[in-house]
């Protein structure tokens, strides 16, 4: 009987390491934008993950450009990628970018994107230097405004933003400055412009740059304009989401140096969502095992900077996460039962 007994146990220890090692050999590729970016620092520590439980070996290039590696990880030449809901919602339209590309075929290479897990990737809202004498969202009137770089989604968001909770419009009531990205820390500390418009982290490198030569004030939205409903249709716009923190949290993320404004207790702004993608082709057990091993350090990922806890990392609630909707992507099944099985709610919408 001890013989049997013992034979069985081989048997399963056998099978389990095989597993292992089946899983240590799949090699993955994984692109990201910048470093130091939320969704840069979400791809590194998932490399980290997925090695310290053998699960993939994953090659990962940060630095990378979404609008190309999105398209790459549909066709199917990389594994994973990382960014907005916004580049896949523009592919499954041949919108934007993806022009070139067609309606038809955009659709059915976006079909080709599944979510692993969703999060806040940073939040717009409006901030100056108190030097500046900035009063609020009602004092915009006359100001050079840093509204992004000089083409994209983040400068039309930042004016549509002006014109719904300032009651201005760019280049009719205020100066719309428009830089590089690299350059926008530089145009707020050199006074390019009186108030930033764009999308913060709390603190991103950027705010971070910014509060060293300063002290500063960031604005919640005025709660009245923002329950209202055209307020709520351009904040839950296709790549966005309304999105509420409590102050205490904000204000403590920020630390010294910087004042927060709000009417209440929660802090109010708009949030661009998105999450990490694989291609829908993926085996489902590893889908499974990188989305178990996210959720099972969820705690990790928030303490990796001062910004990431206040990213909704680890909720999948449709509304806040951005899901749904005009969203095309939805959750690889095996992404799926990995949150499931640890508890959480997915939205039927979202599968």
């Amino acid at each position: 009987m001890n013989k049997i007994v013992n034979k069985v146990a081989m048997a399963m220890l056998a099978a389990a390491v095989s597993t292992t090692a089946a899983h240590a050999e799949v090699n993955l590729t994984y692109h990201t934008a910048g470093t130091g970016t939320t969704v840069a620092l979400t791809a590194t520590a998932l490399v980290e993950y997925a090695a310290d439980r053998n699960i993939a070996n994953i090659q990962l290039k940060d630095g990378q450009t979404g609008t190309n590696y999105t398209k790459d990880l549909a066709e199917g030449k990389i594994d994973l990628a990382s960014g907005p809901f916004i580049l896949p919602f523009l592919l499954s339209k041949g919108a934007g970018p993806y022009a070139k590309v067609g309606k038809e075929k955009g659709a059915e290479l976006a079909s080709n994107i599944q979510l692993l897990y969703p999060y806040t990737l940073s939040v717009f809202t409006m901030y100056a230097y108190n030097a500046k004498g900035v009063s609020g969202w009602d004092d915009l009137k006359g100001r050079k405004v840093l509204n992004g770089p000089p083409r994209g989604a983040a400068t039309s968001n930042s004016r549509a933003l002006a014109q719904v909770f300032g009651g201005v419009k760019h280049e009719q009531d205020y100066e719309s400055v428009t830089v590089n990205w690299n350059q926008a820390s530089a145009a707020i500390v050199d006074g390019t412009a009186d108030v930033g418009l764009i999308p913060v982290q709390f603190p991103g490198p950027r705010e971070t740059r910014n509060i060293a030569a300063g002290k500063m004030t960031m604005w919640s939205m005025p709660k009245g304009t923002y329950a209202t409903t055209p307020a709520q249709k351009l904040l839950n716009k296709p790549g966005s989401t309304a999105y509420e923190a409590p102050m205490a949290d904000v204000r403590s993320a920020l630390g010294d140096g910087w004042t927060v404004i709000s009417e209440d207790d929660t802090f109010r702004g708009m949030a661009v969502v998105g999450g990490d993608f694989v291609n829908k082709s993926m085996d489902e057990e590893i889908a499974y095992q990188l989305t178990k091993a996210h959720i099972e350090n969820i705690d990790n990922i928030k303490a990796i900077a001062p910004f990431m806890s206040t990213l909704n990392f680890g909720v999948v609630d449709a509304k806040v996460a951005g899901l749904c909707g005009p969203n095309p992507v939805k959750f690889h099944p095996g992404a799926a039962r990995a949150w499931e099985e640890a508890g959480y709610s997915i939205a039927d919408c979202a599968k």
